[in-house]
């Protein structure tokens, strides 16, 4: 395959590289006519070797996003960040429900609405008929 520039066939080195490591796999080489990259040529020795550097520096740079990554979670817990969106059910909405789902008249639609929940958010947390379940249990002894 022949590129006019390198730029051209991939918008990043990781894409690049997929993208030649593919292209190899089938047997087809690469060449690129100008701009930067201009001396890659993946059916020479040389070739290869340029673009094995580039493969090297795409990884180290994949691993340092890693490292990065789990260093800034880990620092965010350590200030007391939690990471994710905040619950809907509280424990002040599962009592309530579980009060309300013990009575007869309860519509369970009505009730979702209310407390700004989904049918399935309710259930859940607490049975048709008020009871706890496993993730109720859960959010109360959160407290």
């Amino acid at each position: 395959m022949v590129v006019w520039k390198l730029d051209r066939l991939g918008r990043d080195l990781r894409h690049l590289i997929n993208t030649v490591h593919d292209l190899t796999g089938r047997g087809i080489g690469l060449k690129v006519l100008t701009g930067h990259g201009a001396a890659i040529d993946t059916t020479t020795a040389a070739g290869k070797l340029v673009f094995g550097i580039f493969a090297a520096l795409a990884e180290f740079e994949r691993e340092l996003i890693a490292e990065r990554t789990v260093a800034g979670l880990a620092s965010a817990r350590a200030r007391g960040r939690k990471g994710g969106r905040p619950f809907k059910m509280t424990a002040a909405k599962l009592r309530l429900a579980m009060a309300a789902m013990g009575q007869s008249e309860t519509k369970v639609g009505d009730l979702c609405q209310e407390l700004g929940i989904t049918r399935q958010t309710l259930y859940r947390h607490i049975s048709p008929k008020g009871e706890l379940r496993p993730d109720g249990e859960k959010l109360l002894s959160r407290i």
